[in-house]
């Protein structure tokens, strides 16, 4: 008896270690393009060209960085990065604040309101996040002229706010179903109306999908470049949109580490976003996850 439990002891061991083996595998085959991205980022042009991809650098330099943020050439303008780096954030904040704000109140509806047709409501909303976004992109250039705000940060907000209204009603939908409906209608009993429950009953218990939101949002708004390259014009344009012109710019010598100090800016409110918040991610995934 002791032998067979050491052998399946043993057996689960192996088991796991080669569990192990498997995924740190996957994530240094997933992690290499970052770090040939950040090693070559820190060489001068010098050592880029005779060297190897892997090499580390001899004389580390951070002047591709301060290049690529105030002095590469995005076309016609030798400016950097850095502009439309805050174009981005002045473009991702407002956008996921009011698409996390009115898909909280759309699952708040139709979970704890329901109204005749709010199943068809929610099923033709969910249906926007299946649209293909080449298919709306003439209506919306339409849309935006009629409104005044083409190649605006305005018009951006707006595009982005409503594409992604789709899916922050979704995640709240399916997180407030979990949600007891007793607690709301003892609340309208004792005379609460819509916008009290929902402030004092729903939204302390919003946290971890509100995050999910948040996270989803902002990765899906920064990392857009159709919507920025269609609906942006030069001094509005996000940084996904500056970083392809500083790579396909073709003046002078390619400088590979500038394009790469680039990259990695360009990446990093991403990077940090999902190492500081990824396993909140998760959890607020799958706190909805009860019913619905």
């Amino acid at each position: 008896m002791d032998n067979v439990i050491r052998r399946r002891t043993v057996g689960a061991r192996l088991a796991r270690a080669a569990l192990y083996a498997v995924l740190l595998l996957a994530a240094l085959f997933y992690l290499l393009p970052l770090a040939v991205m950040l090693i070559t980022s820190l060489k001068p042009l010098a050592e880029i060209t005779p060297g190897t991809l892997l090499s580390l650098p001899q004389e580390p330099t951070l002047a591709p960085w301060a290049k690529a943020w105030g002095e590469a050439c995005t076309g016609m303008r030798c400016e950097g990065v850095g502009v439309y780096f805050f174009n981005s954030i002045a473009i991702v904040v407002p956008a996921v604040l009011i698409s996390t704000a009115i898909g909280a109140l759309n699952g708040y509806a139709l979970t704890k309101w329901r109204f005749k047709g709010s199943e068809l409501v929610f099923a033709l909303m969910l249906f926007g996040c299946f649209i293909p976004f080449q298919v709306v992109l003439l209506p919306m250039a339409q849309t935006l002229g009629w409104l005044g705000l083409s190649s605006s940060r305005a018009g951006l907000i707006l595009v982005h706010v409503v594409f992604g209204i789709a899916f922050t009603t979704l995640f709240f939908r399916n997180f407030y179903v979990a949600v007891p409906t007793e607690l709301v209608s003892a609340a309208k009993l004792d005379g609460a109306g819509f916008f009290r429950i929902f402030w004092r009953i729903l939204l302390p218990v919003s946290a971890p999908i509100i995050v999910v939101s948040v996270i989803w949002q902002f990765t899906q708004i920064w990392n857009d470049f159709l919507f920025g390259v269609a609906f942006s014009a030069h001094n509005t344009q996000p940084v996904t949109v500056a970083l392809n012109n500083l790579v396909n710019t073709s003046t002078g010598v390619r400088e590979y580490n500038v394009d790469m100090a680039a990259a990695m800016i360009a990446a990093l409110p991403t990077l940090i976003v999902y190492v500081l918040a990824g396993k909140y991610f998760v959890r607020g995934l799958t706190a909805g996850s009860v019913k619905g």
